[in-house]
């Protein structure tokens, strides 16, 4: 066998793909997303550098061909604590660009809240990062209806020539 064979037998599965994946995300200074990984710091831990033992972990943890890693804490390291196995729908809710706000217990991301309150998502962002107002006042205030004078202007009828 080569210098570089591989011992555990999965190198064509996806779960090695996306330690593959991973790796490189963080390490590999070429790599098109290395920006958004290894070069704001987002490491993995030594444990995982071994193949065999993210395999233990992720078939521990749930791991399933239609789930993807996700970081709990999106600025923090590819860790067994800070690591799990979620949905395309649950990892839109964690990304480093959502504004999540947590009110009754439940954390989502504003867009999430908007949809499920019925209110404005710039009236939320407003009330809260501009008249500083805590998610509970945000969320409980009524919002208040303006009446816009439409001006209109009166035009004559001319008939359709067609």
């Amino acid at each position: 066998m080569g210098k570089f064979s591989v011992k555990h037998g999965m190198a064509r599965t996806r779960l090695y793909g996306i330690w593959r994946s991973m790796k490189k995300r963080c390490l590999l200074e070429t790599h098109l997303h290395y920006r958004d990984y290894g070069g704001r710091g987002i490491t993995i831990c030594p444990e995982w550098m071994v193949f065999e033992n993210f395999a233990d972990w992720a078939l521990r943890s749930g791991y399933q061909d239609s789930l993807s890693i996700d970081r709990k804490d999106t600025n923090g390291p590819y860790k067994p604590d800070n690591c799990r196995w979620s949905t395309d729908s649950e990892q839109a809710h964690n990304k480093r660009s959502n504004h999540n706000l947590t009110f009754n217990g439940r954390t989502l991301p504003l867009r999430a809240w908007s949809r499920e309150l019925g209110l404005n998502r710039e009236t939320i962002k407003d009330r809260i990062y501009k008249k500083g107002m805590t998610v509970e006042q945000a969320f409980s205030m009524p919002v208040k209806l303006y009446r816009k004078k439409i001006a209109t202007c009166q035009q004559p009828s001319v008939p359709f020539v067609g």
